[in-house]
């Protein structure tokens, strides 16, 4: 006779107090979907071929135009700062950035293992598309100071991502305010670099070298030094992103030409030879 009462206080104790439980009706979609627009991102895959490794090769890319996305938005975010002598403000900018890089640089995981006959399997789906044709990932060049004026030839059939590039190219890039608020600071910047035309790639100046082995012989608390570690952990990111990028590359197509056309493995190799902010790294040897 006992087990009913069992049975029931069992489902007396897993019972939901109504007051506690989660609402459930909403009129339309939920809030949720509202605010993240899942539906949306959920349905943006729209696949060429029949081979099952394509999905996560095509929602892998996706992500990471997220990612370059909101890293964009943090490297604008420090700009402004910086332009504006709110140093703390850039340097937590560029810390949330190096977390999102570390996020960004983890995307590689799902493809790095891809043998050439996997990729091969989707890999005509491309087309003559590439990730050196991305706009997103090309704004976050221009404001590392990787400038090219050639780079906005591929969007000229976008307008709005060819006016937002054609922008980006003739504003200062990151490390283009950080030199100017060194010349505010009172440091011996050259006119040469703070005048220079900014829609060129940024070159190296043994001037701004000693302006940032000078400080690094300084105070290792100072504002200005952790703004210079802060630069740094994103720059080392960035080479390991292109590493990653032409590790990945190498594995699943060898030496062959890339789908847009590039060098493939040859273009990356360049592209992962060269360091940003190169001054905040050659300055080391003069410590």
């Amino acid at each position: 006779m006992s087990e009913p009462v069992e049975t029931a206080g069992a489902a007396a104790a897993g019972a939901v107090d109504p007051a506690e439980a989660p609402n459930l009706d909403f009129a339309g979609t939920t809030p949720y979907e509202d605010y993240v627009q899942a539906d949306v991102l959920t349905h943006l895959q729209h696949l060429r071929s029949d081979d099952p490794g394509e999905m996560v090769f095509l929602v892998t890319t996706q992500v990471m135009e997220l990612w370059f996305t909101v890293i964009v938005h943090e490297w604008e975010t420090a700009t402004r700062a910086l332009r504006e002598d709110r140093v703390p403000v850039a340097v937590d900018a560029l810390k949330r950035s190096v977390r999102e890089l570390e996020a960004l640089n983890a995307s590689w995981t799902p493809l790095a293992q891809l043998t050439p006959a996997q990729f091969n399997s989707y890999r005509a789906a491309l087309g003559e598309g590439s990730g050196f044709q991305s706009a997103m990932y090309r704004r976050m060049e221009f404001l590392l100071g990787e400038k090219s004026a050639s780079m906005l030839v591929p969007h000229r059939g976008a307008p709005r991502a060819h006016a937002e590039l054609e922008k980006a190219l003739q504003e200062p890039s990151v490390y283009d305010e950080v030199l100017a608020l060194l010349a505010r600071r009172g440091y011996a910047v050259p006119a040469a670099v703070l005048d220079r035309d900014l829609s060129q790639r940024y070159e190296p100046s043994p001037q701004v070298e000693a302006v940032w082995a000078e400080l690094y012989a300084g105070d290792q608390n100072g504002e200005l030094v952790r703004l210079g570690e802060a630069l740094t952990d994103v720059g080392e990111l960035v080479w390991r992103w292109r590493n990653d990028h032409l590790v990945a590359t190498r594995r699943a197509m060898g030496a062959k030409t890339g789908t847009g056309g590039s060098a493939g493995v040859a273009w990356l190799e360049k592209r992962a030879a060269k360091n940003v902010f190169p001054e905040l790294w050659t300055a080391r040897s003069h410590v």
